[in-house]
Formats: C-alpha cells, sequence, structure tokens
C-alpha cells in the first residue's frame, strides 16, 4: 500500500500529516490549519523524522501567513517571526527543523509585499518538499554501491515514508534494494522508549511486503554475531563537520555492536542534516523527554510507581564507528572532515 505521510492541500488550507502515535493499530489522517497545531504536532511526535519535521515546520509558516489578520508587511512578518520562535522551541536537536525555518526566514525577508510573501512562503515549502523528495530517491540510488546482492540488514529507529515525504532515507535503502531485486532480510531494532521500529518500521516493510523480523533492541549484538549480517543503515538528526552524528537513543549501541563484529555501519543523511558549523557531536543539544515514555507504554505503566527516570532522546555515534555517510551527493568515508567539505562543496556548486 502506498501512502503519504505529509501533504499541503492548498483549497482547503491545511496540513494532512499520518498520526503517526496512533499507528500501527490505527491509520489517522490529521487535518491542521494552524501553526500551533502544527508546532504541537512535531512537539508530541505525530509528525516526526528529521526530514518530516522539516517539511511540517515549512508549511506551519505557510499556514501562519494564511492565517494572520495582519494589515501591513510589518506586522505580517512580526506574526511568523512568533510562529518561528515556536517552532524552532518544538524538537532541538533535529537540524531539518532550522534548515527549513531558515530557508522560509529568507524568503519572508525577501518579500516586498504582504501578497508576495504569501505567494512565496507557500512556493518554497513545497520546493522544500519536492527536494525531499528527490533527495530520497538519490540517497538511496548511491547506497546500491554498498548493498550486496543478498543482503541482511540491521535498522534502528524509522527512517523510511512516515519520517519524510516519501521514499525515506535508511529505509528507503532497503526498500529500494528489495524492490531492485535484492535478495533483502531486514532486522529491526524494537528502539524504546517509543518503539518507533516496532510499531512504524515493521507497518512500513508490512506494506510493501519486505522480509523483516522485530528485535529488541538488546539482542542486536547477539543477532549479528550468531547469525551474520551485511550492513547496518540508519538515519540521523544531525552530522557533525567532523562526522559524529546524532540520532535516536540506541543507534551508539548498535553501532559498537556492528564494529566489534565487523559489520559495516552506514549513516543515511541527506545534506541538510550535514551541520559543518557545529565542529564535533559534543556540540550538539540532545532533547530531554517526558519520564512517561519509559514508564508507560501505551498507557500502561511497566514501571514501579516512583521509580527515577532520565529519558534522553537521542545519542551520538562517534565518527570512529561509522564506515560511511550516504547523501544525495555521494558517500562520504573517513576522514570525514574532509569528505563532507567536498559533498557540502558539491552541493554548494550545485554538482
Amino acid at each position: 500500500m502506498a501512502f503519504r505521510s505529509i501533504e499541503w492541500i492548498e483549497d482547503k488550507g491545511v496540513l494532512r500529516l499520518i498520526d503517526q502515535t496512533r499507528l500501527p493499530d490505527t491509520l489517522v489522517y490529521l487535518d491542521l490549519t494552524d501553526e500551533h497545531a502544527i508546532c504541537d504536532a512535531i512537539r508530541d511526535m505525530k509528525v516526526r523524522g528529521a526530514p518530516a519535521i522539516g517539511v511540517a515546520a515549512a508549511y506551519a509558516i505557510v499556514a501562519a501567513a494564511k492565517r494572520s489578520k495582519a494589515e501591513s508587511l510589518k506586522d505580517l512578518r512580526e506574526d511568523l517571526r512568533a510562529a518561528d520562535n515556536s517552532l524552532r522551541a518544538s524538537r532541538p536537536t533535529a537540524v531539518n527543523l532550522f534548515w527549513a525555518l531558515d530557508r522560509m526566514a529568507r524568503v519572508i525577508g525577501a518579500a516586498t509585499s504582504m501578497k508576495s510573501l504569501r505567494t512565496s512562503v507557500l512556493a518554497e515549502a513545497r520546493a522544500i518538499e519536492a527536494e525531499d523528495v528527490a533527495v530520497n530517491q538519490a540517497i538511496s540510488r548511491y547506497a546500491m554501491e554498498v548493498v550486496p546482492q543478498r543482503a541482511t540488514f540491521f535498522h534502528h529507529c524509522n527512517t523510511g515514508s512516515l519520517a519524510t515525504v516519501d521514499l525515506g532515507t535508511a529505509l528507503g535503502v532497503i526498500r529500494t534494494a528489495h524492490e531492485s531485486g535484492h535478495e533483502v532480510f531486514a532486522y529491526l531494532d524494537e528502539t524504546r522508549p517509543r518503539l518507533q521500529g516496532a510499531k512504524l518500521s515493521a507497518w512500513e516493510l508490512m506494506q510493501y511486503g519486505v522480509p523483516h523480523a522485530v528485535i529488541v533492541d538488546g539482542a542486536a549484538p547477539h543477532i549479528m554475531r550468531t547469525k551474520g549480517a551485511d550492513l547496518c543503515v540508519v538515519g540521523c538528526d544531525r552530522v557533525a563537520a567532523n562526522g559524529d552524528t546524532a540520532n535516536k537513543i540506541g543507534t551508539y549501541a548498535l553501532a559498537l555492536a556492528a564494529k566489534d563484529n565487523g559489520v559495516p555501519f552506514y549513516v543515511c543523511a541527506p545534506t541538510s542534516t550535514i551541520d559543518m558549523t557545529t565542529q564535533t557531536g559534543e556540540c550538539i543539544e540532545i532533547e530531554t523527554r517526558d519520564e512517561g515514555e519509559i514508564t508507560h507504554i501505551n498507557a500502561v505503566r511497566v514501571a514501579a510507581k516512583g521509580a527515577g527516570v532520565y529519558n534522553p532522546a537521542f545519542d551520538v555515534t562517534p565518527a570512529r564507528l561509522i564506515s560511511g555517510i550516504i547523501t544525495e551527493f555521494g558517500i562520504a568515508k573517513p576522514p570525514f572532515e574532509d569528505s563532507l567539505m567536498r559533498i557540502m562543496k558539491d552541493k554548494h556548486d550545485g554538482k
């Protein structure tokens, strides 16, 4: 079953999203008409995945521009600045959020009238959406260079169509390999505490008929050693200039297991997630989330009442554990300081 995780419907002035908190049991679409509702959907992870968050934020600005009652260009810009500030505070680790909002801010600053501003923010949001689709397709094309004909994958969290506009990044690589005739099997980390691997990635691969097995996060090292694997593919929310990457909590542990078992570990990263102003992973702000994500599963308490909780949403995988970073401009390999610089230069030069 083909599906679209995020879509702007212009004639209704709504952003239509799959509510990912309702999957896998129920497929529910949300029609959101204002920036506050979209901001809440990002914060509450009804929409999630760095690329999808960026696209949702861009359309939140469009919604704010449509909804604003401002009577001057200056006041309209003020309304959009307030929306921008709220959106930036919603998920601090995902750099795509800031990248998309920075693009929208440049368009807002260049507008010469209220009409041109509203027209240009919609055009820019649509461009960001279309670019995401093209970027993911390019990532999968480059990834096929390192995927063998018979490929056993390990994957963490969810990086497929639900996390992007369409194909996905790392899960998109698995799907592309399957659809290209490779003999594919994927082990999916359940991805505690929100279980995106079990709830979302397994649901996606079922839609496309990709053979897979959900495993508990801590089983990955044992399964790699006893069953074997050809490669790990994961997404990321931010890449530092030295190649350190921030991704869903548990990615670092998977990378350590891969290193110990001689399994190549690849990060699939649109260049929009590469932050050359962040020198190392130590500089990346790590979001912490509500303790209820750990103490409860589907609103059912699983931890002792009153137990202490610490809930970081992301971790940083050091560059030394990464075999390559697959982008829409090719595969960056160690030393990442050099290869990432070359890729970002190719992007700047339009190559």
